[in-house]
């Protein structure tokens, strides 16, 4: 093979990812010829209903996984935290790349930070996970739902339609939008969605001559953390429609992992967290899972299930 074609979202964001991942293979295999294969997927085009309503971050993968189903690409390039827990039979993970700035980034063009919003300020996100932790600390807050991609966003915003944003940090700095951030949101405040700020490549698992191309792009240290952190979630069998964080950094030569189930008003939040060497990381997302769940994340998550 000396030709790989590499599906992905039409989004600039999603663009610029691919170009990375190109780019990263081109240098170490020269030889390559590389061409992207960009598509719009139900996710990008369904902008008026939450991601929660309409079966969570999974529409933007199908339709690629399908152009990588019929042969017309190798590869798929996905922010790690769009990708489900449990992949569809026949897919694989063939790499993690390093993990760009995993937080989440506070953006205004009036205000510095959360805490110099007045009462009763708007804030835009669609996340979940965002609202929930938002409203813990900050109850008065009126969070609006806001989709589509970050310019789109950032273009509401300079329409006077909210008087904050919340994005993710490693989205404006690969768009090269630093200077919008006007601060970073601690994980103490809010604590980022699972493998936030990594990407990851997907590739079809008896597809052999692809995983020894992309193989040079796994970096063993970000994997290990997001091992930890989608061991959790699949435990708590995590989705779009229940607000989950979980975030594991190293610390010296164990992995800290810090992870939280919330109720939707944000008044009850269940944290937990876990420290172990690397090896261990899947079975310490599991077990933090387990203690999450009897310490009160079970009824939460049966009332947003419907279980209750």
């Amino acid at each position: 093979m000396n030709k790989l074609f590499i599906a992905t979202r039409k989004s600039p964001l999603a663009m610029w990812q691919a170009e990375f991942v190109k780019a990263q293979l081109k240098q170490q295999h020269p030889q390559l010829a590389i061409e992207l294969i960009g598509m719009s997927t139900q996710g990008d085009v369904l902008l008026d209903v939450p991601l929660a309503k309409i079966g969570g971050k999974g529409l933007f993968i199908k339709e690629l996984e399908e152009q990588m189903l019929a042969g017309n690409a190798q590869l798929a390039v996905h922010s790690m935290k769009d990708l489900p827990v449990v992949l569809p039979e026949g897919f694989a993970i063939g790499a993690v790349m390093a993990r760009h700035n995993p937080l989440d980034a506070f953006v205004s063009n009036t205000y510095a930070s959360l805490d110099e919003l007045p009462q009763g300020a708007i804030v835009g996100t669609s996340s979940l996970r965002r609202k929930s932790q938002l409203l813990a600390v900050r109850p008065d807050l009126q969070l609006h739902d806001l989709r589509g991609n970050i310019h789109t966003r950032m273009r509401k915003l300079d329409e006077g339609q909210y008087d904050a944003i919340i994005l993710a940090a490693a989205g404006l700095e690969r768009m090269g939008l630093p200077e919008r951030i006007r601060s970073i949101i601690a994980a103490e405040v809010c604590l980022p969605a699972v493998a936030q700020g990594a990407l990851a490549i997907e590739v079809l698992a008896k597809d052999a001559s692809t995983q020894g191309f992309v193989d040079c792009l796994n970096d063993e240290s970000t994997l290990a953390c997001v091992r930890a952190e989608r061991a959790m979630n699949a435990a708590l069998e995590g989705g779009c429609q229940v607000p989950i964080g979980s975030y594991a950094i190293w610390q010296g030569e164990q992995i800290w992992l810090r992870g939280l189930v919330a109720s939707l008003d944000g008044k009850t939040i269940i944290r937990g967290e876990r420290k172990g060497a690397a090896a261990d990381a899947q079975a310490m997302g599991e077990d933090l899972a387990r203690e999450l769940l009897a310490n009160g994340a079970k009824s939460i998550l049966d009332v947003v299930y419907g279980r209750a």
